[in-house]
């Protein structure tokens, strides 16, 4: 991955742990709404930001540590100080997924005409939040992969992707179960570059082959 890389997106998890209830009542609701499941909210929240700690250390700067530390940086409403820091956090983040965003898009555009059409589609057709069914490898020039796309932006069914061609494969096993999150796609004189980031486990996935075919299965 050049640009939706595992750091990339690790970031982009810190970043939604810092929205904050707007208003008090908005918090006060939350809380009750917890006790009314029968959750204890405050061990939740410390197991929220335990997951997460190693993350926020890195990504967040030396000002927000002490609130990770003793754990109120998710465990109590905010004070106008943490707000402050975390909206300026913010905007300075927003701004450098964007300059990301579009590189890759300019890149892209830049590309397109130059790619297999069904690497087009399914660059496309996106496939964020489909779930790994299986992996197989027919051959050594061959891989496939078929996802449930139900709970995905596209397709909302079983598709099966099969990659002829294929030169270059990396990891190519540990991926049943993953959900596809983000792509890129770059040209090779093989025929294209696909890279993929899966989630659960996070991992960063290459694929370089001649072309690609896209079949529903139900």
């Amino acid at each position: 991955m050049k640009y939706f890389t595992k750091e990339w997106y690790k970031e982009m998890q810190v970043s939604g742990f810092l929205v904050f209830p707007e208003t008090k009542e908005e918090w006060e609701k939350m809380l009750a709404f917890y006790k009314s499941e029968g959750i204890d909210y405050k061990k939740h929240f410390k197991e929220d930001l335990e997951s997460r700690k190693s993350d926020l250390l890195t990504y967040l700067p030396e000002s927000f540590h002490p609130y990770i530390y003793d754990g109120t940086l998710n465990s109590e409403y905010p004070t106008p100080e943490l707000r402050k820091m975390a909206e300026e956090w913010q905007k300075k983040y927003d701004e450098r997924m964007e300059i990301i965003e579009k590189k890759y898009t300019q890149y892209y555009d830049s590309i397109k005409e130059k790619l297999p059409k069904n690497v087009v589609q399914l660059r496309e057709n996106s496939l964020h939040d489909a779930k790994v069914l299986s992996i197989e490898i027919p051959s050594k020039d061959m891989f496939v992969i078929t996802l449930d796309c139900r709970g995905g932006f596209h397709y909302f069914t079983d598709i099966k992707l099969t990659f002829l061609g294929v030169k270059e494969l990396s990891p190519p096993d540990k991926l049943e179960g993953a959900w596809w999150l983000y792509d890129e796609v770059y040209t090779h004189k093989a025929g294209f570059e696909l890279h993929v980031l899966f989630d659960a486990p996070l991992t960063e996935f290459t694929i370089i082959a001649e072309n690609v075919l896209i079949e529903k299965l139900k």
